[in-house]
C-alpha cells in the first residue's frame, strides 16, 4: 500500500467514524421522531459504506448480502415511520 493509499483510508475511516459519532448523537438528542429517523437513516447509510469500504480494501465481495440487509432495513424503517 501507498503512502498516499494509507492517507486516504485513514481520510475515509476518520470521516465515517465523525459521521456515525455524530448520528448517534442526534439520535439521542433529537427531539423529534423525525430527527431521529433521519439520524438513524444517515447511520445506516454510513455503515453501508463502511462495509463497502472495505470491501474494497480487501478486495472481496462477501459484504453484498450484509449490505443489501442493512438498505433494506433502512428503508422499511422508513416507510414505518412515514405512516
Amino acid at each position: 500500500m501507498t503512502v498516499l493509499s494509507h492517507i486516504a483510508v485513514v481520510v475515509a475511516v476518520a470521516g465515517l467514524t465523525l459521521t456515525a459519532l455524530l448520528s448517534v448523537i442526534r439520535i439521542v438528542r433529537g427531539p423529534t421522531i423525525l430527527d431521529r429517523m433521519i439520524a438513524s437513516d444517515v447511520l445506516l447509510t454510513t455503515l453501508i459504506i463502511a462495509v463497502g469500504t472495505d470491501m474494497v480494501l480487501r478486495n472481496h465481495v462477501d459484504g453484498i448480502p450484509l449490505m443489501t440487509a442493512i438498505a433494506a432495513t433502512a428503508v422499511l424503517a422508513t416507510i414505518v415511520v412515514a405512516r
